[in-house]
C-alpha cells in the first residue's frame, strides 16, 4: 500500500524549540545556584507533565517561588532564542514533496494548538498542514500514548501504512511505533545522545536522505507488509 501522508513532531523536528527551552529552564535554575539535571529533563521531551522543574527548584532553594514572575523571564528567553529559529535541514524538502506529490500533511505533538500555530504562523507555514492535533493540556492524550497518531490516522482516512511519522524524541517514537506506524528518528542536539532505538530508522539529519529515497526504503523494509513490521533501526546518524 502506497504511502499517503507525512506525520511530523513539532517540537524539535520541524522547529529546533527544544534547545531554546531547555535554555529558558536552564537560566531560571542558574539564577537560583543550581544546574538543571539532564536526566530528569529527559523525561519531559516529547510529552506532558512527566517531571515538575518547579517542584524540583522549589525543593532545592527549600522555598516557595514567584513563578508568574519566573515564568515570564524564561519564556522571553525562550522566544528571543526560537525566533532567531528557522525550518530544521530537510524539512523544507519534504513538504514540498509532499506537495508535488499529493501527500497529505499533519502535524502530531504533546505541545498545545496555539503554540504550534505561533509558530506556523511567523514561519508563514499556518495553512500547509492538512490536520494539526495537538494534546494541549491532555497528559492522557499525549506521546508516549498512540492516542493523537491514531485519531491523526482517523480524521485522514488512512491505514497504518499509508504514513510515516517523523518524530526527534524516545516518547514521541514510542507513540508512533504503538500506533504501527513506520517512524523515523530525527534528533536535535538535546536529543542527539538519546537511546532512539525503538525508531524504524535514525537519521541525523532528514537532509541526508531524500524523501523519494525514504520511500523506496520504507518500501524496501515493508517487503509487502506493512509498516507495524518493524525490522529495527538503520541507523545513520
Amino acid at each position: 500500500m502506497p504511502v499517503r501522508a507525512f506525520l511530523f513532531d513539532f517540537d524539535g523536528l520541524i522547529l529546533d524549540t527544544e534547545v531554546p527551552s531547555r535554555a529558558g529552564w536552564e537560566l531560571i535554575y542558574r539564577d537560583h545556584g543550581f544546574e538543571l539535571p539532564a536526566e530528569k529533563w529527559r523525561l519531559v521531551v516529547g510529552t506532558r507533565d512527566a517531571w515538575s522543574p518547579e517542584s524540583h527548584l522549589e525543593e532545592l532553594v527549600g522555598r516557595t517561588l514567584e513563578w508568574e514572575t519566573l515564568h515570564e523571564r524564561r519564556r522571553a528567553h525562550e522566544l528571543s532564542l526560537i525566533e532567531a529559529e528557522q525550518l530544521r535541514p530537510g524539512i523544507e524538502e519534504y513538504l514540498a514533496y509532499a506537495d508535488e506529490h499529493d501527500l497529505r500533511l499533519g502535524i502530531v505533538s504533546s505541545a498545545s494548538k496555539w503554540w504550534i500555530d505561533m509558530h506556523l504562523e511567523r514561519l508563514e507555514r499556518a495553512h500547509h498542514f492538512d490536520l494539526i492535533l495537538a494534546a494541549g493540556p491532555s497528559k492522557e492524550r499525549a506521546k508516549p500514548a498512540p492516542t493523537l497518531y491514531l485519531e491523526a490516522l482517523a480524521e485522514l482516512g488512512l491505514a497504518e501504512d499509508e504514513a510515516i511519522a517523523f518524530e526527534d524524541s524516545p516518547n514521541g517514537i514510542r507513540a508512533a511505533v504503538a500506533a504501527g506506524i513506520f517512524t523515523v528518528a530525527v534528533p536535535n542536539e538535546v536529543t542527539r545522545d538519546y537511546d532512539l532505538g525503538e525508531a524504524d530508522l535514525v537519521l541525523d539529519s532528514l537532509a541526508d536522505l531524500p524523501p523519494e529515497e525514504l520511500l523506496e526504503e520504507v518500501a524496501s523494509r515493508r517487503g509487502g507488509g506493512g509498516a507495524g513490521d518493524h525490522d529495527g533501526p538503520d541507523r545513520r546518524a
